[in-house]
């Protein structure tokens, strides 16, 4: 398996335990600006410093 895959099936396992543990739509807004911070500012970035970023993470990885 694919260390992307491993990422995709995290997030999955996560967000179902996540359907579980948190029913209430107040906790629902809470989770999702969490999680918009970091998205959006990757958004954020130049095409040249996504780049760099892809790069940084590559090597850290193994890659």
């Amino acid at each position: 398996m694919s260390p992307v895959a491993k990422y995709y099936l995290g997030a999955g396992i996560v967000s179902i335990l996540a359907l579980l543990i948190v029913p209430s739509p107040i906790s629902w807004i809470v989770v999702l600006a969490v999680l918009a911070g970091p998205v959006a500012a990757y958004f954020m970035l130049d095409e040249s410093q996504r780049a760099r970023l892809r790069r940084i993470r590559r090597r850290q990885i193994g890659g």
